[in-house]
Order: C-alpha cells, then sequence, then structure tokens
C-alpha cells in the first residue's frame, strides 16, 4: 500500500460542484507494530460472506459486501475521523483540497423536493450559460432527476473536462422552461483571500483562508508579498470556519512567521515519541523580509480546526500573535491515508499533534488571548427559501426569517417558527423599508428581499464585531 500525505481536517462534505482534514507527510516517529492476526480471522469472514450470498433472502452485491465490510472495521475504532472511503469517494476528498475541480461552477441545494441554484459562481461556466439564483434544475441530458438525492445531482452535473451538460430548468420569475446548455470546465479553487484595510491612516493586510490545499502557501505568499509590498504595517489573519487541510502547507505558512529552527508543533506516534516540527525557509518559496516581524492577529471561532490549530496553536505559544475570537473545535489527531488495492482508501489517526508548549488540544480546543464574540448573523447560512407562510403557521423556515430579522434589528419576540403577532409586524414594517409589495405574508420576494439585506450586512466589515476588535488591537499596537 502506498501512503499518502498526512491529512489535518475535521471532517466536512460540501456541495459546490469539496470538503476538507488534516494530512501531513514527513512526520517520522517509529510506528507501533501491527499485532499478528488471529488464526482463522479471514476464514470466518470468508464464511460470513458465502453465507450472505447463497442463503440471504435480500439479494447483496458481493462488492458491496466488502465495502460494508471495510466500513465496519473502521467503525470499530471509535474515532469520527478514521474512515473508510470508497474509489469515488476518496476521489471527492483529493479534489476537495485541490487547487481546481471540473464543473459547472454553482452552488445548489435541496428546497421542498426541488433542486434550486443558490448562485452561480462568476466567470464560471454557469455564470456564463446564464444560470441565476432560484432556478430549479428539472432534467440533466434528457432525464428527470426528481428521484435523485442531491449527492446523486451533484454526481450528475460533474465529468470530464470539456464534455457538454445539457440542463432543462424552470425560471419562476419568468414562469417558464429553458433549455441551458454548458461545456464543463475547470473551476479554480482559490484558499486565499487579501484585501488592504485602511483605519485611521494605517494600513493593515487582512488575509484570509478558507482550507489549507495544495496551493495555500503558494497564494498566502502572492497575498502577503501584495499588502507588505503595499505598505502594511500589520496582518490580521482570519482562519474562521477553516477547517483545516495539509500539514505542509500550514508548516509552510507558520514558517513564513516565525524564525527559522523554531518548534511550531510536535508530533507524537502510537508509542508516545515525539517529533518536533521546526520552521524552515522554503527553498521554493522566498517570503517578504518583513513579515517575521510585522504584527500579527489571527482571528479564530469554533469552526477553526486541525490545521488552523496548528496554526493558532503555534503564533500562540511561540507568542508571535495575538489570537482573537472564540475557542476553537479541538481535534488534536492527524490521518493518513492509505490505497487499498479495490481503488479505496483507509484514513487512519496515525498521531496526535501538540503545540510548542507540549500541550493537546483535543476536545477542548485553542482558547483565544481575547475572547470576542460575534454578531450572530455571521453564523447563519443564508438559504433559499420558495414556500409562503402567513400568520399562524409554525415552520424552520419561519424561524430562520425570525432570526435573521432579529439579527437586523426587528423587534421580534419569539425565534421558534410560530408566526405571531409581533413576527407579522415586523414583515411589513421590513417589507414597507424595503418597498415591497404591501402585506404581512413571508412569500418568495420577501425571502429574496431578507437574503440580500442579510448578505449586505455580512459583506459591511463595521459590522464584523471580532475584525473591528483586531483592528484596534492593531492601531493602539501601532501606537506605541
Amino acid at each position: 500500500m502506498r501512503k499518502s500525505r498526512l491529512l489535518l481536517m475535521s471532517l466536512a462534505v460540501v456541495v459546490v460542484l469539496g470538503g476538507a482534514f488534516f494530512y501531513m507527510n514527513g512526520a517520522k516517529g517509529s510506528k507501533q507494530k501491527a499485532e499478528p492476526v488471529p488464526p482463522n480471522a479471514f476464514k470466518v469472514i470468508d464464511e460470513a460472506y458465502s453465507i450472505i450470498q447463497k442463503e440471504g433472502v435480500h439479494p447483496v452485491d458481493g462488492e458491496g459486501l466488502i465495502e460494508g465490510a471495510l466500513r465496519g472495521m473502521a467503525d470499530v475504532i471509535g474515532d469520527p475521523y478514521s474512515t473508510y472511503l470508497s474509489e469515488e469517494e476518496a476521489a471527492a476528498h483529493r479534489e476537495s483540497l485541490a487547487s481546481e475541480r471540473i464543473g459547472i461552477g454553482a452552488e445548489i441545494t435541496r428546497s421542498k423536493g426541488k433542486f434550486v441554484i443558490v448562485a452561480p459562481l462568476k466567470s464560471s461556466p454557469a455564470d456564463q450559460a446564464g444560470l441565476q439564483p432560484y432556478d430549479e434544475i428539472i432534467r440533466i441530458d434528457g432525464e428527470n432527476i426528481s428521484h435523485l438525492t442531491l449527492q446523486e445531482v451533484v454526481k450528475k452535473i460533474r465529468g470530464k473536462q470539456g464534455t457538454t451538460l445539457q440542463l432543462t430548468i424552470y425560471r419562476p420569475d419568468m414562469n417558464k422552461h429553458l433549455e441551458v446548455s454548458i461545456v464543463r470546465d475547470a473551476i479554480p479553487v482559490e484558499t486565499v483571500a487579501y484585501e488592504m484595510l485602511n483605519a485611521k491612516e494605517k494600513k493593515i493586510g487582512y488575509i484570509s483562508m478558507s482550507t489549507f490545499g495544495e496551493e495555500t502557501a503558494e497564494e498566502w505568499k502572492v497575498a502577503t508579498d501584495s499588502a507588505l509590498n503595499a505598505g502594511s504595517e500589520a496582518l490580521i489573519v482570519d482562519v474562521r470556519g477553516n477547517p483545516g487541510g495539509y500539514l505542509y502547507s500550514v508548516s509552510q505558512i507558520v514558517s513564513s512567521l516565525v524564525q527559522e529552527d523554531a518548534v511550531f508543533a510536535y508530533m507524537e506516534d502510537a508509542n508516545g515519541a515525539l517529533t518536533p516540527l521546526l520552521a524552515e525557509d522554503s527553498e521554493e518559496l522566498v517570503f517578504h523580509e518583513k513579515l517575521k516581524g510585522i504584527p500579527v492577529v489571527l482571528l479564530q471561532d469554533k469552526g477553526s480546526a486541525s490545521a488552523s490549530e496548528v496554526l493558532s496553536g503555534a503564533l500562540k505559544d511561540l507568542k508571535r500573535s495575538m489570537i482573537m475570537g472564540t475557542d476553537s473545535f479541538g481535534k488534536g489527531t492527524v490521518q493518513d491515508s492509505f490505497d487499498l488495492s479495490n481503488g479505496g482508501e483507509m484514513k487512519l489517526s496515525t498521531h496526535k499533534w501538540l503545540t510548542p508548549k507540549e500541550q493537546w488540544i483535543h476536545g477542548k480546543g485553542i482558547e483565544p488571548h481575547l475572547v470576542v464574540e460575534q454578531n450572530p448573523l455571521f453564523g447563519e447560512h443564508i438559504r433559499l427559501v420558495t414556500e409562503k407562510y402567513e400568520a399562524g403557521d409554525y415552520h424552520d423556515d419561519i424561524a430562520y426569517a425570525q432570526r435573521l430579522l432579529k439579527g437586523l434589528g426587528y423587534k421580534i419576540k419569539r425565534d421558534d417558527g410560530y408566526f405571531d403577532d409581533a413576527t407579522e409586524k415586523a414583515i411589513v414594517e421590513f417589507r414597507q423599508k424595503l418597498k415591497l409589495e404591501n402585506n404581512d405574508v413571508m412569500d418568495r420576494a420577501f425571502f429574496i428581499a431578507l437574503k440580500e439585506e442579510v448578505e449586505t450586512f455580512q459583506m459591511k466589515k463595521k459590522n464584523d464585531q471580532q475584525l473591528q476588535m483586531a483592528l484596534d488591537y492593531l492601531l493602539h499596537e501601532l501606537k506605541e
């Protein structure tokens, strides 16, 4: 079996036509010897396989039985991060950390049994073909998809680069069906975003990282070079919601910020042997000379996991950065991926990782230097709602709207999904403010306007309480 790169990341399933963990390569701690296989162990498995195949009243595919056994072995470990991945799942997982994906570039959701376009990515094949939010996918290549799962629909939409996909969609605004032809193409996946912030005549670089993928270190170099060349006097590094990724990527980023040969983490094998991970200046990537000395604030939250926590733990223990936000997720194990002969992979937790002060943060997370709670609206997943509700109704969609209205400052007495008088009053006020049709219901126009209002709120940096606290801190530091 070939051992692949180790992964640091909390498991996540992402449907955008990806996911991530914490993979590592290069830890050389000794491994615990595998215990000898009990005599006749495989004989028992063969017997069970044969009995099920020959005597079972329910026909079962032989490959399915084998995959079930593999999943069962991983489940017995009792570790949510050790798992068996089929060939298809392994490929999808690798794709989630790749620098590009093949598809049409559209986020899809399932709502009330309908497969709805949430949004096409800008300049993607879906965007160029004219797909719009709220378009409902009816058929794919002529096949009705009403009986399929969301995962099955996504699988049908994906395909080889350069191939053509034919979609039949229903566009509610036009009340008509349309035929759309889209050519699948590579969708670049950028994991690092950079922006220069100007605060009280000070230039501060803001860099956010969504995952630690294959090209994240290279993207980090481009972002930090841009910030420092533009005169940035400090950096805000944002790993909120970052579930992790490859260890080699986070090690390059840590090494760009701390002194060479500093221990930024330890790997502990099954025997308890510790291997220090040292900051090393990259031969391939030459980072800006000012990067190791510039003031830094790192923003984290409960969604910052694994590789993100390696970065946070290193910068905290080495006193290189102020950590702000809330406690991180708390994933202190490292996974290695082993190829299997059936094309699948066994992903297994093989190491613990410890901070430079040899602290294991598993199940606890990393405490920030300064706890800063975020506006609740930033924790909401903004979704499409196509149904209509009125006073007296009770539904999760109503609870969702109540939370958003409350976050926007409207007077809401309850957010349990019951459409009461206070909710009705807030809706009337909201509709009047947005100049919608004058009524007191939650309809499609209301949900579209509410979605746009919240997205606008989230885009305004002044509403990000954690970011504003980071700016205030750095302005104070720069005055000293």
